[in-house]
């Protein structure tokens, strides 16, 4: 079955003005109008709450695997962050004055050498 092209329309505009009458085609289009965007808005919900629920059922079914990947990740993070036992304990790196210090950077204009107030 094919899509309807404008012959087609016209042919169902001009049977429903023939059966319906020019009085009763406004208040029938309205009425269609009305009814085929209550359908749009009852579809879009029904799709938005079987998303949500075929979502929440997968939250269900993937909790514990999730759950037991963030205990690894925890668990492996708390081992790079502890030290062996038998490590030295170490101690942060002295700052000399060399790595204190900035290097200055070159500006990308020059400095003017006059200020604005001697200008005027």
């Amino acid at each position: 079955m094919g899509s309807l092209g404008w012959p087609e329309i016209m042919v169902i505009l001009v049977i429903a003005l023939v059966i319906f009458g020019p009085r009763k085609l406004p208040q029938l289009g309205r009425t269609l109008g009305k009814a085929l965007g209550e359908f749009r808005r009852a579809t879009n919900d029904l799709k938005n709450t079987l998303e949500l629920e075929v979502h929440k059922e997968e939250e269900k079914v993937n909790a514990p695997e999730r759950r037991k990947r963030e205990d690894e990740y925890s668990r492996r993070a708390a081992e790079r962050q502890t030290p062996p036992d038998d490590a030295p304990p170490t101690e942060p790196p002295a700052a000399d004055e060399a790595t204190i210090e900035a290097p200055e950077a070159e500006l990308p204009f020059e400095e003017p050498t006059t200020s604005d107030a001697e200008r005027e």
